[in-house]
């Protein structure tokens, strides 16, 4: 009896793709790398939007309690202080909120540091005042001043600090063997700034937040000379 060979059928012919799901591999085709879409800080355009990203690094105050303390009842009463008189002359007291720092003398007189504000030096200064206070010290809030005030900003663009320096030589001075900022000692108001060839800024010796950005608001233009292309 003769066998027919049997007849494999031929695969059933497979679905074109779709115009839809072509065009779309095509669109995510020419998109660039994902590392170019990543968003990035804008750069500051001008002095305004350079002043609006300064950023107050610390805010030194001092404040007088108008009574003289005994620093080592006071230290024994309280957590979180420290006295060593062995090695420094007052009291270093610390609170979280705002998170600040108090260094507190017989006299009375109190060093408030490490407040980001001025506002926030201030309410940190009313707190020490308040602790002494409940300790049993007849105090009362006296001449409270900012003292120094430390800010930075990026202008995110490179400097030529050596030009600036030629021609601003009474006012700077920049030996970049001993310090790689040029320093710049601005007349009105009367602050301190440390220029980087980065374009980045540190300003102290402002007694305010309106000093830094009078500063800033001054020093811009001269920095836009200077400017590297």
């Amino acid at each position: 009896m003769d066998i027919k060979p049997t007849v494999l059928s031929s695969p059933m012919p497979r679905p074109a793709a779709s115009t839809a799901g072509t065009s779309s591999a095509m669109q995510h085709s020419k998109l660039p790398p994902q590392s170019s879409m990543v968003m990035q800080t804008p750069m500051p355009t001008g002095p305004q939007e350079a002043i609006n990203s300064i950023l107050v690094r610390n805010c030194v105050a001092t404040v007088g309690l108008g009574c003289e303390l005994n620093l080592q009842a006071i230290n024994f009463r309280l957590r979180n202080s420290e006295y060593n008189p062995a090695r420094f002359h007052g009291v270093v007291m610390r609170i979280r909120e705002p998170r600040c720092t108090a260094l507190v003398f017989r006299s009375g007189k109190i060093v408030c540091t490490g407040a980001r504000n001025e506002a926030g030096a201030y309410l940190a200064a009313r707190k020490f005042a308040r602790i002494v206070q409940k300790l049993g010290y007849n105090v009362r809030f006296l001449e409270f001043k900012v003292q120094n005030l430390v800010a930075t900003v990026d202008l995110r663009f490179p400097i030529r600090l050596e030009n600036l320096n030629q021609v601003h030589g009474q006012f700077s001075s920049y030996e970049p063997e001993l310090f790689p900022g040029l320093i710049y000692r601005m007349v009105k108001p009367r602050v301190v700034l440390l220029i980087f060839v980065n374009g980045k800024i540190v300003f102290t010796g402002a007694k305010s937040e309106r000093e830094v950005s009078d500063s800033l608001e001054n020093i811009y233009p001269i920095l836009q000379s200077f400017r590297k292309n």
